[in-house]
């Protein structure tokens, strides 16, 4: 199983709007990428590491996949509305980990 984690810097001054991406965001990437995603997960940033640090990402959303190959396939043909979608939600720039589950 695969995860692309879509993480948005806590940036002083940004915006984020939670709302927007949990309902509306997210339910239109789960539409368009269709059975290859297999799940989703958002994580909203509370603290850092140490007491009283702010987070370090605003937000976190994670999106599951059987394999690299099932992802490039779904997203691909999408990637232009899912990625046009952002500035509705945030100005932050997202970065993108693919990773391997493990656990």
């Amino acid at each position: 199983m695969i995860k692309v984690s879509v993480l948005y810097p806590n940036v002083e001054g940004s915006k984020f709007d939670m709302d927007y991406y949990c309902n509306s965001h997210i339910p239109m990437v789960r539409d368009r990428l269709g059975a290859a995603c297999t799940g989703a997960s958002v994580d909203g940033g509370l603290g850092g590491g140490a007491p009283g640090a702010p987070a370090t990402y605003i937000a976190m959303g994670n999106i599951f996949f059987n394999s690299v190959e099932e992802f490039q396939a779904a997203f691909g043909p999408h990637a232009a509305e899912i990625m046009g979608d952002i500035p509705n939600y945030t100005d932050i720039e997202p970065v993108i980990q693919v990773s391997e589950v493990k656990l």
